[in-house]
């Protein structure tokens, strides 16, 4: 017997908690919220918060070690992605973009272009402000994630 769907928020920065819970509950899939920190989350069935230590990349760990191939892992984080993608998992960023195995490997890069930058002392932007087109996208994603992983099972 396969795996049941899951979602795993990489939750300390996640600015979709709500959406992913909404859409967790129209498609009645459990989801895990992993901090480092005891954050609100809905009192609900489905909804499971895993708060790890404060160690570094221990909430990363903790998902990265769960994720599996019936498993929707929402996270911002590139390198928690890669972890994510070679377990299996589907993998969205909060504005709803995937990470694939084709497009991680450009991402990683990017993201050690960008440190060394920083490192160097330019001044560099961050990423845009979250803006409600990348709410709508996210949600998009996230019921369409669900409906092929059902679809599969």
């Amino acid at each position: 017997m396969s795996a049941a769907i899951q979602i795993l928020v990489d939750a300390d920065a996640c600015p979709v908690k709500d959406e992913i819970y909404r859409v967790a509950w129209r498609h009645a899939v459990a989801v895990k919220v992993v901090s480092n920190s005891r954050l609100r989350v809905p009192e609900h069935e489905l909804i499971e918060r895993i708060v790890v230590s404060d160690g570094f990349d221990a909430a990363d760990d903790w998902i990265a070690a769960a994720a599996h191939a019936q498993s929707i892992v929402i996270t911002a984080d590139i390198l928690l992605a890669d972890r994510a993608l070679k377990a299996g998992a589907s993998v969205l960023g909060p504005n709803g973009k995937p990470f694939t195995m084709a497009s991680i490997g450009p991402a990683i890069a990017t993201r050690a272009i960008m440190a060394d930058l920083r490192a160097g002392g330019d001044q560099i932007g961050g990423p845009p402000p979250f803006s409600k087109a990348d709410r709508s996208q996210f949600l998009q994603a996230l019921d369409a994630a669900l409906v092929r992983l059902k679809r599969q099972g």
